[in-house]
């Protein structure tokens, strides 16, 4: 074997080697950041413990899950607003969630302010009638 053939040998093999070792570690960390994600989801705690500070927030008509988690993350609601997209559409509020004015605090954790931006309706607008 002429000694220019082995040379491109051993760089084409310390090459694929990188490549290899590179993909592993991307792998590696994308499992990770999934798993961080997938944890939080159901288990994010609130920013803070105690009474905590309120603060309003409005909704307004046509908001998205993510203009609404920007909102709140710039209010100091929550810690990230991406993981508040997923928690809004993992949720059993996301299609209940209306624009309006809420008082919020720091002390709920996500759930709790999806819940919140639940306007209470009349038993009347349900039924289209009087409550029995």
């Amino acid at each position: 074997m002429k000694p220019g053939n082995m040379i491109i040998a051993v760089v084409g093999a310390i090459v694929r080697m990188a490549v290899i070792v590179f993909a592993v570690y991307a792998i590696y960390r994308g499992a990770l950041l999934c798993y961080d994600y997938g944890y939080r989801i159901f288990t994010e705690p609130a920013i803070s413990s105690g009474e905590g500070r309120t603060v309003t927030v409005a909704i307004t008509e046509g908001m998205s899950a993510s203009e609404i988690g920007h909102l709140l993350e710039n209010k100091g609601l929550i810690r990230d607003a991406k993981l508040f997209v997923l928690q809004y559409y993992l949720s059993e509020y996301r299609k209940d969630v209306r624009p309006g004015v809420f008082e919020l605090n720091t002390s709920m954790t996500v759930e709790e302010m999806m819940a919140a931006m639940v306007p209470e309706e009349d038993e009347d607008d349900e039924t289209g009638g009087k409550a029995e």
